[in-house]
């Protein structure tokens, strides 16, 4: 009993070293992430009046934050990706690979979480892209069963792992690749013909991608804004010493040179690639042997090579020619994220050192060594990525602004002007604005990004109209006639004002404090709901359906098995 939790605990234990800051009380307020202590159903929580790249994260915590701190909810997911994303490696390598036996599982279950792409989208704030990469070999390793002639049962589990992976649509599209891609390997077995094993990963991919596939169909027509400069800010990053291709290889390369660990801004970022490159390099003849990992080793090649290819100059033109045709393919822009397809295979490969090498070293020792190298390699992963990430307390005035907006929900429109924000309390990184997944009324957000002074368009033209109109410093009629009900001034962050002062002048606060000044324009109520808000929210009560009937599905035949046994 104590052996069979072994790796599951190392798993946790590695985790809870990455995320120990986060155990703290507080909230996941980074970049990207934003968690806060309730979150609701609005229409841009479903995806309705902004892109669906959310879509269903932010309805699965305005859901669980009914009963439970978001923040809580948010956390607990996080360190869920981790540690599953441990486990599910040492997993797969004792499917495909078991006679590299706890020492190669070890070693697999080592580098799924102790590598530069967990540490860049940490910093980034993917958190819940993290939790779809923590499923990736959960796929892999249910997909393979079914493929060699498994129970028919492991459906339930194909399910469940998917719709887990498609908190986010990206996390969703890695997913599915990984479990079309093993379809691929062939079966020692009988086994289950190809196309069946196709058929039940799409139809359950399906069910979990309906929530932002409905939104996208249903949901506000965005406006597209020309892809060309958010293609080439999105592109992967050569680091200190390495190409954009041995960045990418060694799993970094994130385009936000500020979101990366202070070890890979040096040139140790050629010795920590190197280390990994070599553990890799000492397995991949063992693994390359075996039938069912060679599809996943292809798969690994594609999702360094592509993004690589992409960020040169005739990929970045390709893909803006792609991303202006089918503006919907934006998705593909930030190409390092991809690279997440390649761990799977990269875990299989450092699994297979341990066998490789077993002729000169015992598998414990040198798990321990591949282990201990992997670690070292990218020291100031553990504590928070060197104490970046952290959790933080919100001032009192945000609970306030909240509850009143959330007594008489109507429009909101916030001041400064701009999409991030640079609070006192909040640390030296840029964050996301807390209030629109604080209250129950929509909140006017453009979206633009401003990336090493170049300004990347959000989607959608009502809420940049409205932010143009604000900084012209209109009376509060015409705000009023616009539809505004509530103006909020973030007071406590720093960005342009324009010559809203002049509106401002004219209305009487309805709370002010060293954060916030809230004022209230017109006794007005909130705007009717988007349209296709109920096909939208039956979509993602089918995601949910699917999420909880996998779960329960795998854990009933579980225990039958067991109770037989």
């Amino acid at each position: 009993m104590l052996r069979r939790w072994l790796l599951p605990a190392y798993a946790f234990v590695l985790a809870l070293l990455v995320l120990a800051p986060l155990l703290r009380p507080g909230y996941l307020l980074l970049r990207d992430a934003v968690s806060t202590p309730r979150s609701y159903l609005t229409d841009a929580a479903l995806g309705l009046t902004a892109a669906p790249r959310a879509t269903p994260q932010d309805f699965a915590v305005a859901c669980a934050s009914h009963v439970i701190d978001g923040g809580v909810v948010v956390k607990a997911l996080l360190v869920l990706g981790l540690w599953l994303a441990g486990w599910g490696a040492a997993r797969l390598a004792a499917t495909v690979l078991p006679d590299a036996g706890m020492p190669g599982q070890f070693v697999a279950a080592t580098l799924a979480i102790w590598n530069p792409y967990v540490a860049e989208r940490l910093l980034q704030g993917h958190w819940s892209l993290l939790v779809g990469y923590g499923c990736l070999p959960w796929v892999a390793t249910v997909m393979l069963t079914l493929r060699s002639g498994g129970s028919w049962s492991g459906f339930f589990g194909l399910c469940f792992w998917l719709a887990l992976a498609g908190l986010t649509p990206t996390g969703q599209m890695l997913a599915a690749t990984v479990a079309l891609v093993c379809v691929v390997a062939p079966s020692s077995e009988p086994g289950r013909p190809r196309w069946r094993c196709a058929a039940m990963a799409l139809g359950a991919a399906l069910a979990a991608a309906l929530p932002w596939l409905t939104a996208s169909a249903v949901g506000a027509t965005l406006s597209g804004h020309g892809s060309a400069p958010g293609v080439a800010a999105f592109a992967p990053r050569a680091e200190p010493g390495l190409a954009t291709l041995g960045s990418l290889a060694s799993l970094g390369g994130i385009w936000n040179g500020q979101a990366v660990p202070d070890s890979r801004t040096t040139l140790f970022a050629v010795s920590a690639a190197l280390v990994l490159l070599a553990v890799l390099l000492a397995g991949l003849p063992t693994t390359a042997r075996r039938p069912a990992a060679v599809p996943l080793l292809a798969l690994a090649a594609v999702s360094v090579l592509v993004p690589a290819a992409l960020a040169t100059g005739p990929g970045l033109h390709a893909l803006s020619a792609v991303i202006d045709a089918a503006p919907g393919l934006g998705v593909l822009r930030d190409g390092q994220k991809w690279v997440a397809l390649a761990v799977p295979g990269y875990t299989l490969a450092a699994a297979g050192a341990v066998v490789t090498l077993r002729q000169w070293l015992r598998p414990g020792v040198t798990a321990l060594v591949c282990c201990l190298a992997l670690i070292l390699a990218l020291p100031d992963l553990a504590w928070g990525v060197g104490g970046r990430v952290v959790a933080v307390r919100y001032p009192p005035g945000w609970s306030a602004v909240a509850a009143a907006i959330n007594e008489r929900p109507a429009l909101v429109a916030v001041l400064p002007a701009g999409t991030m924000r640079r609070f006192s309390w909040s640390g030296a990184a840029p964050v996301l604005d807390p209030l629109p997944r604080w209250v129950r009324a929509d909140v006017l957000t453009t979206g633009d990004l401003s990336i090493s002074g170049v300004t990347i368009p959000g989607e959608g033209d009502r809420a940049r109209a409205m932010q143009q109109l604000l900084l012209a410093g209109p009376e509060p009629s015409a705000l009023t006639e616009a539809g505004v009900r509530w103006l909020v001034v973030e007071s406590d962050s720093a960005g342009d004002m324009g010559k809203s002062g002049r509106t401002l002048a004219g209305l009487t606060p309805a709370l002010r404090d060293k954060e916030f000044a809230l004022y209230r324009l017109g006794g007005g109520t909130a705007d009717a709901s988007a349209p296709g808000r109920r096909a939208t929210l039956i979509a993602h009560l089918v995601w949910l359906a699917t999420l909880i009937v996998g779960a329960c599905g795998a854990l009933a035949v579980r225990v039958r098995r067991r109770a037989a046994a």
